[in-house]
């Protein structure tokens, strides 16, 4: 009789303790997404249902018809974010493996002076950098540009995902790459065969960081941009009128801002996964 005492003890603690953690968890996912499904609702709510806590109610896409017609230019908004995502993407990765790559293979003279100067990159505060690059893009002619954009956050980018892929590349061992050179294989023929698929998980790690970094970057697009290439951040904030902030407008702008990362989180979630539990992360 005892003995089952100690059983139904047993059994109990362990179901409260399971009833527990699954309330805790069930509340971190109500307070992370309840405010998403509440914008995502907006965002189909016709304007007399926009101050009301109905769930119920006829939907409406004329919120995404306004965000894209002729009152916002939404869709130049979103070009001009792509072209500056895309672009900074495309210089940024290859030029980050190759830094990474020859700072975790060679033995360069101030190498150390090089990654703490790259470091420090890190820890100025964006606001410093303002002036200086307005003046310097003032200057040159190109304010109001997305290539002055892709210059700031190549900036960014650049050292952040050297320092990430550099993690990474130190975990791979050498002697794979020194018997792919017995074999034959050039320099570049490792990197591509061996070095790069091994390195995959941190080199995406470092695309997704960087993605995010560039898509949300806001500072520098509100002063650099006036009119030509303001990007989807800065855009947002025109919801905001006299009358306060149109709320269906910017509910169905601000889905639409986040469905690319939302997609592209998708995309990579298995290998961003492994890079975030292994390598440079740990």
């Amino acid at each position: 009789m005892e003995l089952m005492t100690e059983e139904t003890r047993r059994f109990i603690r362990r179901t409260t303790s399971s009833l527990l953690e699954n309330i805790g968890v069930l509340l971190i996912v109500v307070f992370l997404f309840l405010p998403i499904f509440w914008i995502f609702l907006t965002a189909f709510k016709p304007p007399q249902e926009v101050f009301t806590l109905s769930v119920i109610f006829e939907p409406t896409l004329d919120n995404f018809r306004t965000v894209f017609g002729s009152a916002y230019n939404f869709g130049n908004y979103y070009m001009n974010s792509t072209i500056v995502v895309a672009v900074t993407l495309l210089i940024t990765i290859p030029v980050s493996i190759m830094a990474a790559y020859s700072i975790s293979r060679f033995q360069l003279p101030g190498k150390n002076l090089f990654m703490f100067a790259i470091l420090a990159t890190q820890f100025i505060p964006l606001i410093v950098n303002v002036i200086p690059f307005f003046v310097m893009f003032r200057n040159w002619g190109i304010l109001d540009t997305t290539l002055a954009l892709i210059i700031v956050n190549l900036g960014h980018t650049i050292p952040y995902a050297i320092w990430l892929i550099k993690g990474f590349i130190d975990n791979i061992p050498k002697d794979m790459e020194e018997a792919g050179m017995i074999d034959g294989a050039g320099r570049l023929r490792v990197i591509w065969h061996i070095l790069l698929p091994m390195a995959k998980p941190g080199i995406i790690t470092a695309t997704v960081f960087c993605f995010v970094i560039t898509w949300n970057e806001f500072m520098f697009a509100l002063i650099l941009t006036n009119q030509e290439a303001v990007t989807l951040p800065v855009a947002l904030s025109y919801f905001v009128g006299q009358d306060g902030v149109i709320w269906n407008e910017m509910a169905a702008a601000g889905m639409v801002y986040v469905l690319p990362t939302i997609i592209f989180m998708l995309i990579v979630r298995k290998q961003f996964v492994l890079g975030m539990s292994s390598g440079g992360l740990k």
